[in-house]
């Protein structure tokens, strides 16, 4: 017998997480780094997220802790 993953895991957009780096940059960032990028507001930020998930709100976490662009490379 083969388990396979839940249909709901599969579809589940991806989580993005927005909020300031230490230099005071927006910074929007896909929780496993496959992507992300450097804004100059917040507006800016969460238009990127929402564009990168699908339109998915619930899935952005705006964090109140910095937070760095950490993408790691192929």
């Amino acid at each position: 017998m083969q388990v396979l993953d839940s249909p709901s895991s599969n579809c589940a957009p991806p989580i993005v997480f927005v909020g300031r780096n230490r230099a005071g940059n927006w910074v929007a960032r896909e929780q496993r780094g496959a992507f992300g990028g450097l804004f100059i507001n917040r507006a800016e930020a969460l238009k990127y997220a929402l564009f990168k998930n699908g339109r998915h709100p619930e899935s952005i976490i705006e964090v109140a802790r910095e937070i760095e662009l950490d993408i790691p490379s192929p």
